[in-house]
This record gives C-alpha cells, sequence and structure tokens, in this order.
C-alpha cells in the first residue's frame, strides 16, 4: 500500500485560453483515462480554461515528472487531432507551456490543497471542468 499524493499544475503554451467547452471535457477525459491506464487515482482537479491542477496519488514506480510527461504529452496529441483550431493555433504542435509545478501534499496538507483546487475561479464568461474520478455504474 502507498499514499503518495501531488499536487500537479500545468498550464497552455502563452497561457492561451483554449480550455473551453468540448476541448475542456475532452482534456478531462483524456486525463482521467491516462491516469487509470496507470493507476493513478485523481483526487481532485480542475481545467480551467489556461491551466490544468490535479491531486493525485501515484503509484511509487511512477515518478511524477514521467507522470506529467504522459499526462502532457498524449493528451496535447489527441486534442490536437481531435480540434482543429488548436493545431493552426499550436502550428509547432506544442499544446503545454514548458514545465509544471508538482508538490507533495505533506507541507500542506491535503484538506489545504483540495480546498485551493476547488476555490480556483476564472472569468464568468468562461468554463472550466471539475476533474473527479468516474463514477462506477
Amino acid at each position: 500500500m502507498w499514499d503518495s499524493k501531488y499536487h500537479v499544475v500545468w498550464s497552455t503554451k502563452y497561457r492561451y485560453k483554449v480550455l473551453r467547452g468540448e476541448v475542456a471535457e475532452r482534456a478531462r477525459d483524456l486525463l482521467r483515462q491516462i491516469c487509470a491506464a496507470r493507476e493513478v487515482q485523481i483526487v481532485r482537479g480542475t481545467v480551467s480554461p489556461d491551466h490544468v491542477h490535479m491531486l493525485v496519488v501515484v503509484p511509487p514506480q511512477l515518478a511524477p515528472a514521467k507522470l506529467v510527461q504522459c499526462l502532457k504529452g498524449r493528451s496535447s496529441r489527441m486534442l490536437q487531432r481531435d480540434f482543429r483550431h488548436l493545431r493552426k493555433r499550436y502550428w509547432g504542435q506544442h499544446l503545454w507551456a514548458r514545465g509544471y509545478f508538482c508538490a507533495t501534499v505533506g507541507a500542506v496538507d491535503e484538506k489545504t490543497v483540495m480546498h485551493y483546487i476547488e476555490s480556483q475561479t476564472w472569468d464568468q464568461d468562461d468554463e472550466g471542468f471539475k476533474i473527479t474520478a468516474p463514477t462506477e455504474p
């Protein structure tokens, strides 16, 4: 048994607000699929118009850097494949900005991180999608 929790944040290149509507919904679904395939449990998360926050429980054999590489790489490829307007905006095939933020949950307790993620707000006309683990039928 393990309990390695990480708060991970990354943004779109140039902080363009492209994660809206169907794009944000597809991004959320892709992130869920990628995590499920690697036995990563999503505790909380949000897809905001220009960045993503996730609180995840990661198996010990999966390095946080490798997880973020998988999340950003696969989601970028799939989103650009599915949405033509993203290919035009990001002609260099890089949807996500370089780098990311990652912190273990321990210095700040989990409840504080979850509250912070839940309190993320954006402009009233911008849409955002909460990321939660899919419910079992």
